[in-house]
């Protein structure tokens, strides 16, 4: 099909449904000489979902127009991201992510032999790559590259240095795979920018950008692995895909953050060219759709009813999923599923058993840590750094704790004077100019400019030294004292959010206190550290 297109077809086809495009005008040059050449990559993280059709059927796209395209698995990127790959585990997910993307591109019909797959760490631990990235630390600031990783690396109060190295490493990635274009979400756009500001200053050329926009999840906001209720996982039976959609936002007439129609709009029109929507004879019969745009008119204009629309998305999402299932019934392949993404409710000899390691279970346990609600007795500027407070806060023991936090330019002291707040109280002690905090107050942020932050707050009548538990696991005992070497506050803290309603929550499950739910006044969606 590909020698049959004229480079301005093969244009239309590589970028369309495309929410933004940087450097157009170098993709039509190159389609005048030859293929373009172009890359998408993955970090190896959570299991990936059904979001995942929408580039799938965006590297169909780059196929049919002739393209020369590779697949990465960053299993590098999938640890350097705040630990969301143990390292022990980043092996078995790289082979879990190539199996179930192979079962998706296969199950729409998109051949294997015109891609190249490669592993991150087959090119990225050479030595020549590292020197680069020691050149381009050299280059980018701190500022810079914290910015370029706002939407994709987790966010958190104190980063690791591992986290902003992740961007500089996805731009060499381009120069190192020798492509023309870095294909990927809208979320990715400052680390793409990044790459177009830094690599000419390495002496390697400027690549294009391809960008596909963030399909809403089931719930409306973006789909997340991490988030069980915005997601279908591609394992899911049929059943659990009925009882998702059930539950699925999908108001009459409502067409934004609408993932119900987003799924139609970026995966079974571009695959299927058609979308037939399913209704009882009374209600008009069947309806077969052949433009995107006339369903999303019917849907507004309520000629459409979202349970039909759920219904018939329900049929289309099940010819999909069906291919991949089947392809993991076999014993090897549901034997790398357990592996690769370990039970967390077995117990640490279990999942220690798991090849190449599996972590500490009983780190994931969001007991363990001890949050207590804390009442703020003093503040004050602390002595030796304007940025910093000095903080007394009562947490329900004979003495009040010590306690620096950053919250100078975002806070004042009034504010904070005699206020409820929510005290992380077993990290091991830390000196902050001189002076020992003894304990972290939790904050809600969202990055941006400015960045913005506000104080947690317990539920009105809350005392000082009340415990703050997660939903679900009230009965956990917390340690007495977090290992810093075992991590367990930092990868629980990897899925503590703020949800739309500005609801404290871990992994979907709320922060609570014996009178209710933890809560922030306004920063909807923010993290939380």
């Amino acid at each position: 099909m590909a020698d049959q297109l004229s480079p301005d077809e093969k244009f239309h086809l590589i970028t369309r449904n495309l929410q933004e495009v940087l450097g157009e005008e170098k993709l039509k040059q190159v389609l005048q000489e030859r293929e373009l050449k172009v890359y998408w990559g993955t970090a190896t993280t959570g299991k990936p979902h059904v979001a995942y059709f929408v580039p799938m059927s965006k590297i169909a796209d780059f196929l049919k127009a002739g393209c020369e395209v590779t697949i990465l698995f960053a299993d590098l990127h999938a640890f350097l991201d705040n630990m969301k790959a143990p390292w022990e585990l980043l092996e078995l997910r790289v082979k879990y992510y190539e199996q179930v993307i192979k079962a998706m591109l296969e199950s729409i019909s998109v051949p294997l032999d015109k891609l190249k797959f490669v592993k991150g760490t087959d090119f990225q631990l050479s030595r020549e790559y590292t020197l680069d990235v020691y050149r381009l630390s050299s280059m980018v600031t701190e500022h810079d590259a914290k910015k370029a990783g706002a939407e994709v690396v987790k966010q958190v109060e104190h980063p690791l240095l591992s986290g902003l190295l992740y961007p500089g490493l996805q731009a060499l990635d381009e120069e190192y795979l020798k492509v023309d274009a870095q294909f990927g979400g809208v979320d990715q756009r400052k680390i793409f920018t990044l790459a177009e500001k830094y690599l000419p200053s390495l002496g390697y050329a400027k690549r294009s950008h391809l960008m596909n926009p963030m399909v809403p999840g089931l719930t409306g906001a973006k789909m997340s692995s991490s988030e069980e209720e915005s997601k279908i996982d591609l394992l899911d039976s049929a059943g659990d895909v009925k009882k998702k959609l059930k539950k699925a936002f999908c108001e009459p007439g409502n067409i934004q953050n609408n993932g119900v129609l987003s799924f139609v709009k970026y995966v079974v029109f571009p695959l299927r060219g058609e979308f037939c929507v399913k209704r009882d004879p009374k209600w008009g019969g069947d309806k077969v759709y052949t433009a995107f745009e006339e369903l999303e008119k019917d849907f507004a204009e309520e000629l459409v009813h979202p349970g039909d629309l759920k219904a018939s998305v329900e049929v289309a999402l099940n010819q999909l999923l069906e291919p991949i299932r089947k392809k993991f019934e076999s014993p090897e392949l549901r034997k790398l599923s357990n592996s690769a993404y370990p039970d967390p409710s077995k117990t640490k000899g279990d999942v220690k058993s798991v090849k190449a390691g599996g972590g500490d279970d009983d780190e994931l346990d969001p007991s363990r840590v001890d949050i207590r609600v804390g009442k703020i007795i003093s503040v004050e500027k602390h002595p030796d750094a304007d940025s910093l407070y000095l903080e007394k806060i009562d947490v329900g023991e004979p003495e009040p704790r010590t306690v620096v936090s950053g919250l100078v330019a975002y806070v004042s002291q009034e504010d904070l004077q005699d206020r409820l707040v929510l005290v992380l109280c077993n990290l091991k002690p830390q000196k902050m100019r001189g002076i020992e905090s003894q304990a972290m107050l939790l904050c809600a942020s969202v990055e941006g400019e400015p960045r913005r932050v506000e104080p947690l707050d317990p539920p009105e009548g809350s005392s000082p030294g009340e415990r703050v538990f997660v939903e679900g696991y009230e009965t956990g005992k917390p340690d007495d004292k977090l290992n810093p070497k075992k991590k367990v506050w930092e990868k629980v803290q990897v899925d503590l959010k703020i949800s739309d309603e500005c609801v404290a929550q871990w992994k979907d499950k709320q922060l609570m206190t014996k009178l209710g739910q933890i809560t922030c006044k306004t920063l909807k969606g923010g993290n939380i550290s």
